[in-house]
Parts: C-alpha cells; structure tokens; sequence
C-alpha cells in the first residue's frame, strides 16, 4: 500500500508540471501569434537583422544607424555589446518603438566570461563533464549579469587537422565525445529555466562540417559525402540540438557544393524538419553576402533570397535581409510565411528568456558588479584549470615536485603574460590573471625569473645568464609554445611545430645537470620532437585562463594529480596531417612493413596518441570480460577492474573502444563508445562496467539511417586510444 501511495504522490507531482509546461507553450503560441498579426513587413524583417555594435569579429559591413533604427522596430538582435548600462541603453531604444520588442544582446563568451576559464579544447582534456558543465554556468552566470542574453556557443566542430586555428574552440577530434561535450555546455549555459537571470541561450555552431575544411584553411571549402558526415561530424549538432540548444548557426563553408548559409537540405531538411529543431539559426559574420562570393549568388538580393528559402531565420551584419527582403516578398519571389515562421521562432526565444516580461531583467548593474570576477567564479575557474592539464611526460617520477624544493629557474617570458594565459577568443580582464611567476611567489618559492628566448623572434637570448640560472636551482621549470594569438579564427598554420630556437634552449638546460620540466602552453596540437626527446617531465597546459598560475603551481607541487587526456592526437610531423585514432583499415591497412597504407620517409605513428595522460600514481587494469545484458536494450555489458598500484590518490578516466569487424560499409579501426572517470585511493580498486546498447554498436549508412547490424564486434579497454585490452563479442 505504501508503494502505490508514493507511486501515486509520484504521478501527482509530474502531471501537473506537464500540464504547466503545456499551458506555457500554449501561452506563448497565442503571445507570439498576437504579436505577429501585428507587425508590419518591415517589422517582420527587423528581427531578421542582427547588427554589430562594439567590436568586429569579422569584416564589418553595418551601415544602419544603431538607435535611430532600433526605435523604430528595424533591429532584432545586436552583438558584441555588453555591459549592464550598456545593453540598457539601447533596450530602452528599442522600448520606444512601436510594438517595443526587446532585442537580444550577443556576444562570444567561448571559455569564460570576464573571469576567463581554459580554453574549451583544454576543458575537454578534463574528461569531466560536470567540471565542463559548471565552466559553462558560470560563464552563463557572469554574462547574463553583464546583460547579455546569448553566446554564440558552443562550437561543436570536430576536427581532424590541427593546422585548423579553430580546434582551440571544440572538443576535439572524436565525434561520441564531442557530442557529450555539446551537450554539457547547453546545458550549462541554458541551465533548467531560460527565464532565470542566469542563464542564456546556446549556439550550436557552425552547422555543418565546418572543422573538416580542406587542408585545415579556415573558412576553406568541405567535401564529404552524407555517410561520412553522420558518422564522424554529425553527432555533436545533434546532441546539441537535442540537449535543447535555442539557436544554431550556419557555417561559413559548402557542403554538397552549396553553401551552407544557403543550403535548405541542411537548414530546413535535416534541422528543422528531420529532427524538430524549434529554434531559431542565425547566420555567421557577413555568410549571407558570402553567399556571393562563393558565385552560389549573383548579388545580396539572390543571396537574401537563397537564405530565408534554406531556412536561415537571423542574418548576421551583412544586410542582405534588411535591404532586400521586403522587395522580395512584394515581388512574391518569397512567401511572407517564410518570414512568419522566422519571426516566430526568434520572439519565442525572447519570450522564454522573459525579455516581454521585463526587457530589463539582465541589466542590473549591481549583480553586475557582485558576481563577475567572484570568488565562486574564482573557485570554478581554477578547478576547471586543474583538470585540463595533461602530464606527458615524468621520468624518474620527477614530478610532484617535493615541498622542499624552494628555488626555481622560472623560464620563458610566457610565465608572466597575461594576455597569453587568457588565449584566444577571450573576455577575460587580462589584468586580474594570475600568472606562473605570480603564483609561485605567492607560494613563498625563490623565483629566479629569465626570458630565455624573445617572445616576438623566437631566438634564444642570454643563454649564458639562463643557464647559471638553471644551475643555481633546485628545479627548471620552462614555459614555452604558441602564443595566444597563433591559435583561434584566421589562425591556420602549415607548420605547428614549436620554434627551433625555443627547442634547442630546452636542450641546452638539460645540459645544466638539473631537474627540468616544461609546460606545454598552446591551442592546438603541436609537434615539439626535440623537447619531446630531451626534457624528462612535460606537462600540457594549454592556456588556462583567470587562474592559470595557481592551477599550473597546484599541479606542479602535487596539490592535484593531473588526470587530463588528449581529446586531439599530436603528431610527430607536419606530413600526418590529418591525423586521427578512427581511422579505416582500408584495402592495404597500415603495418610497419610491405605494401600498405603508410609514409616512406616519416614515421606513421603519432607523437601522442588521442586520449593520452599520464599521473603521478599509476593504474592496473584486469580481469576484462563480457558479461550478459539484460535481455532489452543492453545487449551486453563490458566489465574491467582498474586498481591504484601507486603511491598517490588518482583519477583515471577508463575508456571503451569498440571495432565492428565486418558490416555493409567500412567502419573505423576502433571507436570512443563509452568513459568513466573514477578516483581511486592507493591501493584501491574499482570495477567499471559499461553497457553495450544500439549506441555502442550501430552507424548511420550512407542513406543516413540508423543501423545496428549483427555479427562480430571487438572491445577494448584502456586509459588511452592505443594501450587497450581487447576481447570478442558476437551480437546474435
């Protein structure tokens, strides 16, 4: 009897809530509905339009008066503005306008807001979701309180080439990953309730297959065919869209030799129509009237017209909208439907952030000034920091560093920039950073600072200097890599390889006879043969953001245990480029001798492989096997015991790969299809068992049907994408 009471309660409690939510949607459809038969055309088309204010993030082609329109109901959205008055001022603009529709404030908080968290290829090295996730709230906490009612992110771009500037912005090179990652950061940013002040809204971006650009050139042409697309490019729009993403954008790039800004296939077919997208896609900076310089239009007003027949609801900056919509529906070349249905999908969006309720409610100055750059922001932001660092290297067990140590030979002038700890596509203030050099004095060590190397040439300076330096210390620690800058939008690079110079300075330290570890600051994957080489201890530590230093200080002394993994492979030469762990066997598959698929004159295999990461513990794995399922949905289940055979307390993320060993289509040698991040005690063991459903098993065809085909399967299990145990499954 008890049991059917709470059953009962249970029921209670949930049908109400689903009734609310209906009585919500209903609500809105008759709001936004009223608001529609209202709206002049030219209205209509104002909210199409979406202009500039601030800074450009691209070439900037916005010709319309900013308040003068605004206030009389030709402007929808506007983009790099922010701050609480700021975004008050031009609200109250549009307040003057005949239906006063509030306008949606954007802006790209990619890693972090004003208090700047490790870049989001960084966060994905964590393999911690909810770490991922909480970066994503309190980036959302502090740009709402800065008046902001959406970012242009997540991008969810999996890549491939590391030559592509843009890796820094995703998660990396595996499509299953990827997917978790998106959905994780919509629902950080989007939280449960887009009506609370804390929250925006989400852009999955750039749909579709924009981090497959030929030859890694940013803004570069795409082709693959929709098989390949579904399988290794597809999953993390999806998993965006359905994680409840509020809007998406168009990529710059074609895909099927249309562009995508332009492609109905795309935008009203597979989107809208195939997976019930209901809200609103934005176009990128100025793709609409790219749209002709791609010769897919013959001018702004084919390339208008193109736009809003594929499915394109909001242009971005280029006005091909604003100028030539109206004509075009005067004309009847464009249905006003089209536009109805485009209009609607952007007022429901403002109306579930409850801008109609309050256009106002994100611009209090005083949870301004209260919560960016917080303590909790603080906290979060080194916490995240701390997981995305990646120790590659640590012989001798180097690392941690003992407590005793006291005398540092800090090189590298990259230890004390900020500007460079913030890294690309930064809101960060730059000036409340904290830096390596900053973080270790705190920590009461001996500092003995020098340069190195210049950071604008590269060339070695004051060796002498430096290594009587690394001689007097108890420990060499030397910060090198990319700049900040040489990764992110328009940042394609044909050599990733970290400077002769800065390599040859880590070469002759060794020399000096003491301790040296390097950090690894970059965006990217890089390729570092000689330091790789010579140093004993190496530590990937990306650009970290706010809390740089004191996360790099609290890994180097032990106060965490780095548990971060590559969500990229490092190659060991330009010539492997593209690399990637998924890659098909082929015909001739590779081997390390005979006729195969392979280069002559470089190495095949990758500096690092993806999903790589060290610990100052080490683990055992054991006792792999496959176990029953449950007769439903699990076919079967895979179990390993992993055991803490070190002397520190560790996090090990566990992975499952999977390699379907004959299907309809060629598949990849193996697969991401599960993790776990487990934390264990010295000697403490855990068993970790994974469940083995159509997720794990199935692919889409080349018809972009979901199959799940019988046969034989491989599993294996390890703490990286190459030192695994395999064993066998048949699915009957």
């Amino acid at each position: 009897m008890k049991t059917l009471f709470y059953a009962i309660c249970c029921v209670g409690l949930l049908w109400p809530s689903g009734l609310r939510a209906a009585e919500d949607d209903e609500s809105m459809n008759r709001f936004v509905s009223s608001l529609l038969k209202k709206m002049t055309l030219e209205e209509k088309i104002g909210q199409l339009s979406q202009c500039a204010g601030g800074f450009a993030t691209g070439p900037d082609n916005t010709q319309l008066s900013r308040t003068t329109d605004i206030s009389r109901g030709l402007l929808g959205s506007m983009l790099n503005v922010s701050g609480a008055a700021e975004t008050r001022k031009y609200q109250e603009a549009a307040m003057k306008s005949r239906l006063k529709i509030p306008l949606l404030f954007g802006l790209d908080v990619i890693h972090g807001f004003r208090t700047g968290f490790p870049l989001p290829l960084a966060e994905a090295a964590s393999f911690d979701l909810e770490a991922i996730k909480m970066g994503a709230r309190c980036s959302a906490r502090e740009a709402a309180a800065a008046g902001l009612h959406w970012t242009f992110a997540p991008m969810v771009d999996i890549s491939w080439d590391a030559r592509w500037g843009r890796v820094m912005e995703g998660a990396g090179e595996d499509p299953y990953y990827g997917a978790k990652v998106a959905a994780a950061r919509v629902r950080g940013l989007q939280g449960d309730d887009l009506s609370a002040d804390s929250t925006i809204l989400a852009c999955i971006k750039h749909f579709v297959g924009y981090g497959a650009a030929v030859a890694g050139k940013d803004y570069n042409s795409v082709d693959m065919s929709w098989g390949h697309f579904a399988n290794f490019y597809m999953p993390p729009y999806k998993a965006g869209v359905e994680a409840g993403a509020g809007t998406v954008m168009s990529a710059f790039n074609d895909f099927e030799n249309r562009p995508c800004t332009g492609n109905e296939d795309l935008l009203r077919g597979l989107l809208k129509e195939k997976w019930g997208f209901q809200g609103f896609v934005v176009s990128d900076w100025g793709s609409v009237g790219e749209m002709v310089n791609h010769r897919y239009a013959k001018d702004q007003k084919e390339a208008a017209n193109k736009a809003i027949t594929a499915g394109l609801d909001m242009e971005m900056v280029s006005e091909c909208y604003a100028r030539n919509l109206a004509d075009l529906v005067r004309e009847k070349k464009v249905p006003e439907a089209l536009l109805d249905d485009a209009v609607r999908r952007i007022l429901e969006q403002k109306y579930k952030l409850g801008l109609f309720d309050d256009p106002f409610r994100y611009c209090n100055e005083e949870r301004e000034r209260t919560v960016i750059g917080s303590e909790r922001s603080r906290r979060e932001a080194r916490y995240m920091a701390e997981r995305s660092v990646v120790l590659l290297k640590n012989e001798g067990a180097m690392l941690p560093l003992a407590s005793s140590v006291r005398r540092v030979a800090l090189i590298g002038g990259l230890s004390k920039s900020q500007k460079d700890m913030c890294g690309s596509w930064t809101c960060a203030d730059e000036s409340k950073v904290v830096t390596l050099y900053e973080a270790m004095q705190k920590r009461g060590v001996e500092v003995d600072f020098h340069e190195g190397y210049d950071l604008e040439s590269n060339e070695i300076k004051d060796l002498k200097g430096t290594l009587k330096a690394a001689r007097r210390a108890d420990v060499v620690v030397v910060a090198m890599g990319e700049r900040a800058w040489e990764s992110g939008e328009m940042t394609s690079k044909g050599n990733i390889s970290i400077p002769e110079q800065q390599q040859r300075l880590v070469t002759e330290l060794v020399k000096a006879g003491k301790p040296v570890i390097v950090l690894m600051m970059c965006g990217r994957p890089v390729i570092f043969n000689e330091v790789r080489q010579q140093a004993p201890a190496i530590l990937c530590t990306w650009w970290l953001g706010s809390e740089a230093g004191s996360a790099i200080c609290n890994v180097l002394w032990g106060d965490y245990n780095p548990s971060g993994k590559l969500p990229m492979t490092f190659p060991t030469h330009q010539g492997q480029l593209p690399l990637y762990y998924q890659y098909k066997s082929t015909g001739r598959p590779y081997a390390s001798s005979g006729w195969c698929a392979k280069y002559i004159d470089i190495p095949s295999e990758p500096a690092f492989p993806f999903a790589f990461g060290l610990s100052y513990t080490t683990f055992e794995y054991s006792a792999l096997k496959v176990l029953p399922g449950d007769g439903g949905k699990v076919h079967a289940r895979v179990r390993v015991e992993v055991k803490n055979t070190g002397r520190y307390e560790g996090e090990e993320v566990v992975q499952l790969y999977v390699r379907d060993e004959s299907a309809s289509i060629t598949r990849p040698v193996k697969e991401l299809k599960g993790f776990e991040k487990i934390a264990l005690k010295p000697g403490e063991g855990k068993e970790v068992v994974f469940d083995i459903t159509d997720e794990q098993l199935g692919f889409y065809d080349n018809r972009m049907n979901f199959v799940v085909e019988k046969g034989d399967f491989t599993f294996m299990v390890g703490t990286n994408s190459r030192d695994v145990d395999a064993v066998s499954y048949t699915l009957l």
